[in-house]
């Protein structure tokens, strides 16, 4: 969940600066990037419990001790409190808090996976040596695999506060998703609008895909769950008004305009104003176009205000000023980086983008429906339709990877040592050769040599 915007304060006066905002995301293919992202749980070492913010263990206390590396702390203050640490910034990345702690790194714009990988290497080790003399270690999973929601720490950011009032209103999984879940995302650029159309909509329809690549959330307070992504499921019951599959993507006619609409439609949670929050969950972004937003009463939104409310809209894919991929469960290092070469491998070579749109091209609502319903107990085993028979999810993946692999030997990114991205992918398609996903060789250790211990998954996988 971002931060304040850093966009520009300007008054939004005309409908049209809505649609120029969103339309200055588009770069020519020279300056596409690759922006990773990626969540992980803290624990403190000696009993396992999710540290809090203050504290000479807590959160606060890492990410100070971070400025080491040279990050920029970001504070805030919240109900007349003394300004607290909450986020950092160097160049043009950013460490920030979910609700819970769980600590992100938005990664900066790179031109390629070996970059990105160096980055995310990079951010663990910086952690790690920060968080090892606090006696405070991290997993990468898709949900809080022991510990109930009542036992996760809040954080003092003012839109959380604001966010935990409201989400028991609109669903029964709101403040789950909030303080329990962890994903990894990779966010794309578009070159025009019928290019974001064309990525959105192929990246829409094989979400689920993903979800079933880096399923890794099998466990709720210690037992399993029933699913194998419980992340992916959360979000069915968060709040409709903001999440889904989105099916007038696929409409006629979509492009910026029909997003923006879908945008405004969704309730406000907030306008950030003078250093502060103000709450305005619930009400209507149009009617603050119109100067008759009530806690604002007579003031236009500007700029800043519509870059925040974007943020606030969870699709399975999101339109900024580029595309963000929202379908994974955060795992394992190789995972988060593997996760960003599947969909530049499909979305940044323009033969692959016809590949995989022919993959999903002719299915209906319903079938979309179906398999992101369907991944998050099911994950590489669900039926799906390919072409005129049926398969399972396990052979659709396989075929994208398949495709994502040739689009990145035809990007022909190489590292110093001449090697292109394609090995970035290899732990998806082991995975896809054996059949089994993170979460299914958990349940494996969890029923096997754990003995139904839960608390060896933080012995065994944390970073």
């Amino acid at each position: 969940m971002s931060s304040p915007s850093h966009t520009a304060d300007t008054p939004i006066t005309e409908r049209m600066q809505l649609l120029e905002y969103v339309a200055s995301g588009e770069k020519p293919r020279a300056d596409w990037r690759i922006g990773t992202e990626h969540e992980k749980f803290g624990f403190r070492l000696d009993d396992l419990r999710p540290p809090a913010f203050e504290g000479e263990r807590g959160i606060q206390a890492l990410l100070e001790g971070m400025t080491r590396f040279g990050w920029e702390p970001v504070r805030e203050s919240v109900d007349g409190q003394p300004p607290r640490t909450i986020a950092l910034l160097r160049d043009a990345a950013s460490v920030s808090l979910e609700p819970a702690g769980q600590l992100e790194l938005s990664g900066a714009p790179l031109e390629s996976i070996h970059q990105t990988c160096v980055e995310v290497g990079t951010h663990l080790d910086e952690v790690r040596q920060v968080a090892d003399p606090l006696g405070i270690g991290f997993l990468g999973m898709g949900f809080q695999p022991k510990w109930r929601r009542q036992d996760m720490p809040w954080m003092p950011k003012g839109r959380y506060r604001i966010m935990r009032d409201y989400m028991p209103k609109v669903g029964t999984l709101g403040l789950d998703m909030m303080t329990r879940t962890c994903t990894v995302q990779v966010n794309l650029d578009y070159a025009s609008e019928a290019d974001m159309v064309k990525k959105f909509r192929t990246s829409l329809a094989l979400q689920p895909v993903a979800t079933a690549l880096f399923a890794d959330s099998p466990f709720t307070e210690g037992r399993p769950n029933g699913f194998l992504s419980y992340r992916s499921h959360i979000w069915t019951d968060t709040d409709r008004d903001r999440t889904g599959m989105l099916d007038f993507v696929f409409e006629d006619g979509f492009g910026y305009e029909r997003y923006i609409d879908y945008v405004l439609d969704v309730p406000m949670y907030f306008s950030y104003r003078d250093g502060a929050y103000v709450d305005a969950s619930g009400k209507s972004f149009r009617d603050f176009l119109a100067g008759r937003l009530d806690v604002l009463p007579g003031q236009l939104p500007t700029l800043r205000d519509w870059s925040d409310h974007m943020t606030t809209a969870f699709p399975e894919v999101r339109l900024k000023k580029f595309l963000e991929m929202r379908g994974a469960d955060a795992g394992s290092w190789n995972r988060l980086c593997a996760l960003s070469a599947f969909w530049v491998g499909l979305l940044y070579d323009d033969a692959a983008l016809d590949a995989a749109w022919e993959l999903v091209r002719d299915y209906t609502a319903a079938e979309r429906h179906a398999l992101r319903d369907g991944v998050p107990r099911q994950a590489m085993k669900l039926p799906v339709r390919m072409g005129r028979g049926t398969a399972t999810v396990r052979e659709l993946a396989a075929e994208a990877l398949k495709i994502s692999s040739a689009g990145l030997r035809r990007r022909a990114a190489l590292n110093a040592d001449g090697v292109d991205e394609c090995g970035f992918l290899d732990p998806l398609i082991e995975m896809v050769e054996a059949g089994q996903t993170a979460a299914e060789r958990k349940l494996e250790l969890f029923h096997g040599p754990w003995q139904g211990d839960i608390d060896r998954v933080f012995a065994d996988f944390a970073y």
